[in-house]
């Protein structure tokens, strides 16, 4: 039998050439220069932008710059376990994240690692950080409610599912209470909540954790955190693996509403990474993309197409402020990219007016569609009252005489800021919500003194619940407040005020 010298060589050539191709899986780089959580990488010549690499220490990094000679990668770990000339290898795949129904009631950090004690994640998927907003057509408008139990925000900022409100103010206003209040009021819902703790006090995040739990609402939330003592790579990270966690759900056409807590605080993450690998230095130091690293955050909240299972996600970024001042360079980036702002005025805060909402600046661009029909029809005024009341307020301060109608306005006025203060951690039905403010606006409360309208208010909320169950099963259930029902509170409202007038007559 006769060989074939050319066959034999042909064979093992084509073997030499396949197994090569094995090998080459991956390409190997050298750290040329490594600190503050940042490395440059020689010998990457194939890394993609965003690419995740592994250190030889087992260190995990993102690829950041892409240069001429080197590639600048941050490192999503201890830059101290790295050393210089250490090997760094890519991985062909995107930074992913850990997602499905298993984080659900979890702490994680922005890579998915457990932080509550509870063991490793055993998560049935992963999901690139970044991923393509939905576009135009795989959108269709925001119309339904997502309630977030604060009187105020339900009736004069109303947010609805796939809208993206902007919650900001100065430290220590609230934000994080009304956003807490907002996942809270999920309960007993079909909304799955993701709360992205970002460069905060580990001590807060734990608080707002307890929170949670306390309220029974870690069953359908989870967190993710990055607190103000990690790298800034994990800080800057930790809002997309947030909205990569909610996306995966939102996709599956499930609800999901997002805290990111706070984006300040992520922007001044960014514009550390960016200055230590030397891109220019924009306005306030930031980069000139700031405001792309929040808007395509941003953009990824929709309230998706039927045909692509009508999922939603609602994002509620906060932003926090120096003085007030609004017009500051991330502010307004932000402010542009959401469709509506609370904002939240130390002012109002220190007078006890708790959420301390500013009613003339804080605005929803959805509006009356994100409410209930019950909700809009009593709501509908209540904005341009308070900004009346507000007006009259100044004007009396003067010390000059009134009238009697402006007076009864004016009393009116002040039992309606005291209406739609509320406590923490306690939000409120949407039914309740209406039959408060409806009486509020209809004068119910004119003859109750100004300091016992809460004491008042819930008085008639446990007397609507008890003795009139059937008016408020029926603004449960329709959601709308036709004549027939609204004549039926009007005698109730009207029944319940004479009883509290008998009790606390002197």
């Amino acid at each position: 039998m006769k060989f074939n010298a050319g066959e034999i060589a042909s064979v093992i050539q084509k073997e030499i050439e396949d197994f090569r191709g094995q090998l080459q899986t991956s390409e190997v780089g050298h750290v040329v220069e490594v600190g503050d959580g940042i490395a440059r990488v020689y010998g990457l010549a194939s890394a993609m932008a965003g690419e995740m690499v592994e250190f030889a220490s087992g260190v995990r990094g993102q690829v950041f710059n892409l240069e001429e000679n080197s590639v600048g990668v941050i490192i999503l770990g201890d830059y101290l376990k790295i050393s210089e000339g250490e090997e760094v290898r890519t991985t062909g795949n995107l930074l992913s994240v850990p997602v499905g129904n298993a984080l659900i009631g979890r702490v994680v950090d922005p890579l998915g690692v457990a932080l509550d004690g509870k063991g490793p994640v055993m998560a049935e998927a992963t999901r690139p950080l970044e991923t393509t907003a939905p576009g135009v057509s795989g959108r269709q408008p925001v119309k339904q409610p997502l309630q977030t139990g604060i009187k105020a925000v339900d009736a004069m900022t109303p947010v609805g599912r796939g809208q993206r409100e902007l919650i900001i103010g100065d430290r220590k206003t609230g934000k994080t209470a009304v956003a807490v209040d907002a996942i809270i009021n999920q309960k007993g819902g079909d909304v799955i909540c993701v709360y992205v703790s970002c460069g905060q006090r580990a001590s807060t995040t734990a608080g707002v954790v307890e929170a949670l739990t306390k309220a029974g609402a870690m069953d359908y939330t989870i967190v993710v955190s990055a607190s103000a003592s990690d790298p800034a790579p994990l800080q800057y990270i930790a809002p997309y693996a947030g909205a990569a966690i909610a996306e995966y759900f939102m996709y599956q056409g499930k609800h999901t509403l997002v805290v990111y807590d706070d984006l300040t605080r992520q922007a001044t993450a960014y514009r550390q990474l960016s200055l230590l690998m030397r891109r220019p230095p924009g306005r306030e130091a930031y980069p000139g993309d700031v405001f792309y690293c929040h808007s395509r955050l941003l953009e990824r909240a929709a309230k998706l197409s039927d045909e692509l299972g009508g999922g939603s996600m609602t994002a509620l970024p906060i932003i926090e402020t120096l003085e007030g001042e609004v017009s500051a360079y991330i502010p307004t980036n932000v402010i542009s990219i959401t469709d509506g702002q609370i904002y939240l005025e130390p002012d109002l805060f220190f007078k006890g007016v708790r959420p301390a909402i500013n009613v003339g600046i804080s605005v929803s661009r959805v509006g009356g569609n994100a409410q209930t029909k019950a909700m809009k029809k009593v709501a509908g005024s209540l904005r341009l009252d308070l900004a009346a009341f507000r007006e009259l307020e100044a004007f009396a301060q003067l010390g000059t005489e009134l009238d009697k109608a402006t007076q009864q306005q004016l009393d009116r006025g002040y039992r309606m800021v005291e209406l739609l203060k509320q406590p923490q951690f306690k939000p409120l039905h949407v039914a309740d919500q209406v039959m408060s403010i409806y009486a509020g606006s209809k004068g119910y409360f004119d003859k109750v003194p100004v300091p016992q309208v809460q004491d008042a208010e819930s008085n008639m909320l446990q007397f609507m619940r008890e003795t009139k169950s059937e008016i408020r099963d029926t603004l449960v259930n329709t959601g709308v407040l036709d004549e027939k029902t609204e004549n039926a509170l009007k005698a109730a409202l009207e029944e319940w005020r004479k009883g509290w007038e008998q009790t606390h007559a002197k």
